[in-house]
């Protein structure tokens, strides 16, 4: 069944339904030498374009990328986002011709009202190592210190979710959590090492190639 098939508790359920299989464990043999960045800019309230780039994780040189135009048959629904942008985003996975490590999506992983944001799911769906990383926090947590690589714990209902991350001194905190076959501290050490500015490199890439294709 598509994602615009649908309902909402349909959509909460399916949610419920792979929750189970997200494994917060690194896996021991894991080394990233390719990661992908995911991002979906919009045009209106329905078209948007998907756009994943693929870089060399040691020198961030971009090897690979892929754009799918389409549709959000999806509706907007708080906790339910992945449903809007999965498809198009599978596709241009689909599309690449080299094969990503890890998978940093623009957005949450189990920093989700049910544990299971777009990082989980769609590392769940495809089997990769994936992790979110978002601009917002859903949780609380404490300011760290201005040192780059200082973090500290982000909470929701007493439960450690995910890091607020300092990635340059002085420079707002990004917001770090698990999506599937990593642990939160990888997860952090490997945005750490994508981060020039104050975003990933993987992810500023794919935004601007989302949205070149938008103009």
């Amino acid at each position: 069944m598509t994602a615009g098939a649908l309902t909402p508790e349909e959509a909460v359920a399916e949610q419920e339904r792979l929750r189970p299989l997200v494994s917060t464990r690194t896996d021991p043999d894991l080394v990233v030498r390719h990661v992908a960045g995911l991002d979906v800019a919009y045009a209106d309230d329905e078209r948007l374009v998907a756009a994943v780039v693929v870089l060399d994780a040691d020198s961030l040189t971009t090897v690979d990328s892929a754009v799918v135009t389409g549709r959000a048959e999806f509706p907007y629904v708080p906790g339910l986002f992945a449903f809007r942008e999965l498809p198009s985003l599978l596709e241009a996975l689909e599309r690449l011709t080299v094969r990503p490590d890890l998978l940093v999506c623009d957005g949450q992983g189990l920093a989700h009202p049910r544990r299971f944001g777009l990082a989980c799911h769609i590392g769940v769906l495809t089997d990769l190592p994936s992790v979110g990383v978002a601009k917002t926090p859903m949780g609380r947590f404490a300011m760290p210190g201005d040192a780059r690589g200082s973090a500290a714990d982000l909470v929701d209902d007493g439960e450690v979710v995910g890091r607020a991350l300092r990635t340059r001194e002085g420079v707002k905190p990004v917001f770090v959590s698990v999506g599937h076959r990593v642990d939160l501290d990888r997860a952090c050490a490997e945005v750490l090492r994508l981060c020039v500015t104050r975003l990933p490199e993987t992810t500023r890439r794919s935004d601007a190639l989302g949205r070149a294709h938008l103009r």
